[in-house]
């Protein structure tokens, strides 16, 4: 799993979320489906580039059979 993305049971009912946040996985990349740039994301989350390459990486991993293990 990507270090940038953590699921935790404790956090936002143990959805994938930016590490370090309560930043769901689903919320960036529905931003950008939605239309919002990079740079939108960026000033209106506190995200990283990184942070929101690392959610397209692991949404684009999910179809492929990726498990996604629950800690606890």
């Amino acid at each position: 799993m990507n270090d940038r993305i953590v699921v935790d049971p404790r956090v936002c009912h143990g959805k994938p979320v930016i590490r370090g946040t309560r930043m769901p996985v689903s919320l960036v990349v529905g931003s950008l489906a939605g239309g919002m740039s990079f740079d939108e994301i960026e000033r209106e989350y506190g995200l990283s580039r990184d942070d929101i390459r690392a959610a397209l990486k692991f949404a684009s991993d999910l179809p492929s059979g990726l498990s996604v293990p629950l800690k606890g």
